[in-house]
């Protein structure tokens, strides 16, 4: 989901044919996807899914 984020932005950023929507999608995947790595990095359940 990060690297799809990135992507989008930077796509976003280089092609002007593409409209902005595209990197307000990239910004949102990007920090959801910082959001959900911190949340599992720090041991907490995601989505009901826990891990030993």
């Amino acid at each position: 989901m990060i690297i799809l984020g990135i992507i989008l932005i930077v796509l976003g950023y280089l092609v002007p044919a593409v409209p902005s929507i595209v990197v307000t999608i990239g910004w949102i995947l990007l920090v959801v996807g910082l959001i959900l790595t911190l949340l599992g990095a720090v041991g907490r359940p995601v989505g009901r899914k826990t891990y030993f």
